[in-house]
């Protein structure tokens, strides 16, 4: 028989950083954080050199997920116009969701005052990689315009999460799905 072995110490803060900033915010304490975790103090400045740097780490890492999310939405549908639009109602269920708290991105940008913060790297990234997504769909569907189509359909897609973290069943995705569409034309 054959155990899995249990996460390190590295593993362990990267999942309870995750987690707690994502439920509580960036500005969580370290203490907070190294309980969570049940590591010692030492360990994080080891892996990562401190706070700043785990906070860009677990939104590297988040980015990652979050943008397989993003594909996984798209996939449910073959046509690109319908992949889209598809998206925004999958964007629906998400923020409908109880335990959603908004955007990470966002979230880690206002918490964040510094500039030089590693993390408005990481964000950066993280949108970067999205536009890049949706321009790509847009290529394939022939749109006229796909860079500023993708940079309407980002900003769709950002204000559904910030309005989904702050009004409790409006579903704001359904009517960024309708001015979607407009823009799909």
């Amino acid at each position: 028989m054959t155990t899995k072995p249990s996460p390190g110490p590295r593993e362990r803060l990267l999942a309870a950083a995750q987690d707690l900033f994502y439920s509580r915010g960036a500005s969580v304490g370290v203490d907070a954080l190294l309980k969570e975790a049940n590591v010692a103090r030492r360990s994080l400045y080891e892996h990562f050199g401190g706070k700043d740097g785990l906070v860009a780490a677990v939104l590297r890492r988040a980015a990652d997920e979050d943008l397989a999310w993003y594909e996984a939405a798209l996939a449910g549908a073959t046509e690109p116009r319908a992949r889209l639009l598809g998206l925004f109602d999958r964007l629906d269920e998400l923020v409908s969701n109880e335990a959603f708290r908004g955007c990470r991105y966002f979230a880690a940008d206002l918490a964040l005052a510094d500039p030089d913060h590693p993390a408005h790297m990481e964000t950066e990234a993280f949108r970067r990689r999205l536009r890049e997504l949706l321009v790509r769909e847009l290529v394939a569907l022939g749109h006229a315009s796909p860079e500023r189509g993708a940079e309407q359909l980002h900003l769709l897609i950002e204000g559904t999460l910030v309005m989904g973290a702050t009004q409790d069943g409006q579903h704001p995705a359904r009517a960024a799905r309708e001015l979607a569409a407009v823009i799909l034309e």
